[in-house]
């Protein structure tokens, strides 16, 4: 990390003219002596930095130096940044090293690297089955541009029908959803979410953006993101659960599942999203063991069906047998279920 700290340095020395040993080190978490040592560094590599005793004194840069001596342009400030966002997946200890360097940037970059922090979302899980590789959709430089420098935008954009309209949006974020790319924005009729990989033309206004003060991309995305995923599923089955097959629903279900409270007898209310009663029942069959589906009777109907089915087809062994009857799995069991991958079926 020393290289790190050494950048972190040298931008504080750019920016504030004067530090002293006692302000970096309280800038970037370390010691005066490690500060002390960093600054020397500094010098010995070349660096024309030079101290000055006494009160009032610290270190500067010969002539102010005012270059931008760490080879730096506005955009790979921008870049180095992005990584840094909300929903990234760099480790914590990068992104606070990429958030103290921030503060230590020349104008005009400190304010694009910043909007560049909150620009983007990754959101790994993908709508459906699909496992198309994510491929960048053309605009999507232009977009993550306007969104950075804060800049309306006359948006082409072709509908699932086919039609194709032009509208002036407020670019807020962009989010990358698995393999797919969008564009949050407010328009006239409101806050919208457009696909990148249908828009055909992007025209830059020069009008500044009106961002709502309180607007927070992740948590936008989120909310976006589970009215989607209700559209999608509209079906609910409700079910009662034993407490420790709980993990086996959420790592079946995920995003589909919603757990409520207990009941007398210990049990745990559950509710499971789907899209149709047959393939909600073929999900749910393999769970008997740790759950009692309660509703809608179409479930209940389709999972009586199916289990009347097993029974014909496996209750006798091939000499005409009845098999014995399976030991339900211990309650420490955490295995996967068979049937449930939540996402195979949207």
């Amino acid at each position: 990390m020393r290289a790190d700290r050494l950048m972190a340095i040298l931008l504080l020395l750019q920016h504030r003219e004067q530090v002293t040993a006692a302000e970096v080190a309280r800038e970037l978490e370390i010691s005066e002596r490690t500060a002390r040592r960093d600054l020397d560094a500094l010098g010995m590599a070349g660096v024309p930095v030079y101290s000055m005793q006494g009160r009032g004194g610290g270190w500067r840069l010969v002539g102010g130096a005012r270059t931008d001596l760490s080879g730096l342009t506005a955009g790979e400030a921008r870049a180095l940044f992005l990584v840094a966002g909300p929903a990234s997946s760099v480790t914590p200890a990068v992104k606070a090293a990429l958030r103290k360097l921030v503060h230590a940037l020349p104008e005009p970059f400190r304010l694009q690297a910043e909007a560049a922090a909150s620009s983007l979302v990754m959101d790994p899980q993908r709508w459906g089955s699909s496992r198309i590789e994510p491929r960048p959709p053309r605009f999507l430089d232009d977009l993550q541009d306007a969104v950075i420098r804060g800049v309306q935008v006359r948006l082409g954009y072709v509908d699932r029908e086919g039609t194709e309209t032009e509208r002036t949006v407020h670019p807020l974020g962009i989010v990358a959803k698995g393999p797919s790319w969008y564009l949050v924005a407010t328009t006239e009729a409101g806050r919208r979410t457009f696909r990148i990989d249908r828009v055909s033309a992007v025209d830059p206004t020069g009008d500044p953006v009106h961002r709502p003060e309180d607007f927070d991309l992740a948590e936008s995305w989120r909310a976006i993101a589970d009215e989607v995923d209700r559209k999608r599923t509209p079906l609910e089955a409700q079910a009662v659960c034993a407490p420790h097959g709980i993990g086996v629903l959420r790592m079946g279900f995920g995003s589909r599942l919603e757990v409520g409270g207990s009941r007398t007898d210990g049990r745990i209310e559950v509710v499971i999203r789907g899209n149709d009663e047959y393939i909600l029942a073929g999900e749910l069959a393999g769970l008997v063991e740790w759950i009692e589906v309660t509703g809608p009777p179409g479930v209940r109907d389709h999972l009586a069906s199916i289990g009347n089915a097993l029974v014909e087809r496996y209750g006798q062994d091939q000499h005409g047998r009845r098999t014995a009857k399976r030991q339900p799995r211990s309650s420490g069991s955490t295995a996967p279920m068979n049937s449930g991958s939540g996402g195979r079926v949207q």
